[in-house]
């Protein structure tokens, strides 16, 4: 079905910027800082005994935890969401030039001072679902570059 004004408002709204999009743009840091939260992943984490301390010997931590949220079809995409954000938060942190970028998707990955991106999100989410690669991996060939 054709709707003329359908077509307009689409193409207006399709070229607006998202609200997180904005903010990345207005506040870096403080959008830095809401990608650092990963509340679900450091809950578990901390009741395993694992203390995430934005470091990379905190990602080879995680890697060894059992991974009991596999046992929960609703809590592994979360929790591989915040393994990938707790991952681009160590990367960002660590190592130079390295920063958040939104895509045009509103997928934030990290850009790394050589212009090559990762997609720290899949990254986790390969993570959380099966073990491999292992988000210090991950880490070790970012921070390579």
């Amino acid at each position: 079905m054709n709707i003329p004004f359908l077509d307009k408002w689409r193409a207006r709204h399709q070229t607006e910027r998202s609200p997180l999009g904005t903010f990345f743009d207005r506040d870096p840091k403080g959008a830095a800082e809401l990608l650092a939260e990963c509340e679900l992943l450091r809950a578990r984490a901390e009741t395993a005994g694992v203390r995430l301390d934005d470091t990379p010997r905190s990602l080879g931590a995680l890697d060894q935890l059992p991974p009991r949220w596999r046992d929960d079809p609703e809590e592994l995409p979360w929790i591989g969401n915040d393994a990938g954000l707790y991952l681009g938060t160590v990367l960002v942190r660590t190592v130079p030039g390295a920063v958040w970028r939104l895509r045009p998707d509103g997928q934030p990955v990290v850009r790394l001072a050589s212009g090559r991106e990762f997609d720290v999100v899949a990254a986790g989410l390969d993570w959380a679902t099966t073990g491999t690669p292992e988000l210090s991996q991950v880490y070790a060939e970012a921070a390579e570059r």
